[in-house]
């Protein structure tokens, strides 16, 4: 399964794509919380649950089509939620009165189009990334280090796969193991000095912090082929000493300038004060 996120309008919906059925599955609640304009996901749930229980005591077969994927939520971890094909997602807009219901139906069908277009050629999807970057106001030089970023964290995820680790929370701990090596923070540590919540944290880090990063991550990809490192142990010791070598590196930069690498740069903050300044 293809973890991944869409963004429809403001709203975030979360999504998987499995590979097998060639289907992309869709979080009910998410849906939910677009077609209502509802922003607080607590009150996006509590409508879905009472939909769901009218319409099981309609008769409807809309629920038992609904199945139980995991996704992750606002925490960072990932919970069993209720996710439906486009195709489900298509008849229960029906059920809801919104006038979001047109449009989104648009944008489901638009975004199975797109993944079988990414298929064919990846190069589609870097390209839509930079798109989304560019309208939410970032430069060009941080595009181009991100996307690289990207491209370094994927071949060290396919390493983890190829050698023994499990997805999520194995990839989850190696990846902190890194961070830690490097910023001397785990990830919730480094979102919570940044003000994240819910945001990816690459997204928010400028571009000292994206160099170092991508040197933790592929360092730590050499360090697994050269050794030849299995399972998850193993690798657990490579990432942190991959981590190291970009922590010793962080560590030199703030000797020579006199001041920390990690910046409490929020892109999100930056860009509403622009918008400010040029109203």
């Amino acid at each position: 399964m293809d973890n991944k996120i869409a963004i429809f309008e403001n709203f975030k919906i979360r999504r998987l794509y499995d590979e097998k059925s060639k289907i992309w599955y869709f979080s009910v609640i998410d849906i939910i919380a677009v077609l209502i304009e509802q922003t607080d996901f607590k009150k996006a749930k509590s409508y879905w649950t009472t939909l769901k229980s009218r319409l099981k005591q309609e008769g409807s077969q809309l629920v038992t089509k609904c199945d139980q994927l995991k996704m992750q939520s606002a925490d960072g971890k990932f919970y069993k939620t209720d996710a439906a094909s486009a195709e489900t997602i298509f008849r229960l807009i029906q059920s809801v009165p919104s006038k979001k219901a047109e449009p989104i139906k648009l944008w489901l069908a638009k975004v199975g189009y797109e993944r079988l277009q990414e298929i064919e050629d990846p190069e589609l999807a870097a390209q839509r990334a930079r798109a989304i970057y560019r309208a939410k106001g970032y430069p060009e030089n941080w595009i181009e280090k991100r996307m690289r970023g990207i491209e370094v964290r994927e071949t060290l995820t396919n390493e983890w796969k190829n050698r023994g680790a499990k997805e999520h929370l194995e990839f989850a701990i190696l990846t902190n193991e890194i961070l830690q090596g490097a910023f001397d923070m785990t990830a919730d540590d480094y979102k919570k000095f940044k003000g994240l919540k819910r945001e990816n944290l690459r997204d928010h880090m400028d571009d000292i912090e994206l160099i170092l990063t991508m040197l933790g991550e592929a360092t730590t990809t050499r360090i697994h082929r050269d050794r030849d490192s299995k399972g998850f142990p193993s690798l657990k010791n490579d990432a942190k000493d991959g981590g190291a070598v970009a922590g010793r590196t962080r560590k030199d930069i703030e000797q020579k300038t006199g001041r920390s690498v990690v910046s409490r740069k929020n892109f999100k903050k930056l860009n509403e004060i622009k918008k400010l300044k040029k109203s």
